[in-house]
């Protein structure tokens, strides 16, 4: 094959439409923007949100509750998981925020707390910031300790 050769692939390649060229085109008289109206005039590019002039949506209906700008969001984790990832990766008894980071079960930014679904038979030692009473339960049921870090 040589360059002249080359061809786009059949099918990817289709003819611009040239509205407004007469009846016989089908797409003449109006082009395709229907009668009269804003819509129908050159220039008109609608912004999200605008509703023809009537009040929009948006400033129609009421405000309610706030924001909590202090809030911790947690990274989650279930005993159950900790099981799991203790069988495949062949930790050492130890679980720490950024081992979890590196098998991908935590975003590495936020702080990881622990919670008690599923179940859990070897013994770990789990660094967390913060365990559920279920899941500190099970942990140390399994013969694990939990070891919380401070923030």
């Amino acid at each position: 094959m040589k360059l002249h050769e080359l061809s786009p692939a059949k099918g990817s390649k289709h003819a611009r439409k040239r509205v407004g060229r007469g009846p016989g085109s089908g797409l003449g008289k109006t082009a395709g923007r229907g009668e009269k109206g804003q819509k129908s005039r050159t220039g008109y590019s609608s912004r999200p949100g605008f509703e023809g002039g009537q009040m929009p949506l948006v400033r129609r209906v009421p405000k309610r509750g706030f924001t909590n700008i202090w809030k911790t969001e947690y990274a989650v984790i279930n005993v159950g998981d900790l099981a799991e990832l203790a069988e495949k990766a062949d930790l050492e008894g130890d679980v720490t925020p950024e081992s979890l980071a590196k098998h991908g079960l935590v975003r590495g930014n936020r702080p990881v707390k622990v919670l008690g679904e599923g179940e859990i038979g070897k013994a770990l030692r789990v660094t967390a910031n913060k365990f559920s009473k279920s899941a500190r339960a099970k942990i140390e049921a399994a013969g694990g300790t939990c070891e919380e870090l401070r923030a």
